[in-house]
């Protein structure tokens, strides 16, 4: 008997990560991005934690998440709750946590049949 969790047609599984980006249906992304449940992954704006808007947050509900997961660095950092103003108000759960924790709950949810974007932050090399 084979026990291996199938993936979903059109899923977004995050296959690696590590502090330089992930990996989703082997394209490698090294800068922040948007991983939907299903759909195209695609770059965020914000280049490091200190840059983050309301409206980088805003641009999520364009995926009509359920949940979403922000993965904030390498280090877990919790955004001003002004920023998720947009999100809260549509009734969409957040969770903070930092990227690698990010990208194992993304796909766990994922597995679940959940309706979940990850949003990661990936802060330039000169910033670290």
């Amino acid at each position: 008997m084979k026990l291996q969790a199938e993936r979903a047609s059109g899923s977004n599984a995050i296959q690696r990560h590590s502090v330089e980006g992930v990996v989703v249906d082997g394209q490698t992304y090294t800068n922040s991005v948007i991983v939907p449940w299903q759909g195209a992954v695609h770059a965020w704006r914000p280049q490091d934690f200190q840059s983050l808007t309301e409206g980088d947050f805003e641009k999520l509900l364009e995926e009509r998440p359920e949940l979403v997961i922000f993965g904030s660095g390498q280090r877990l950092r919790f955004p001003s709750p002004s920023l998720l103003r947009s999100l809260l108000s549509a009734h969409i759960g957040v969770e903070t946590m930092d990227t690698a924790a990010a990208c194992r709950t993304h796909n766990v949810l994922l597995a679940e049949g959940r309706c979940v974007v990850a949003a990661l932050l990936f802060e330039s090399v000169a910033l670290r």
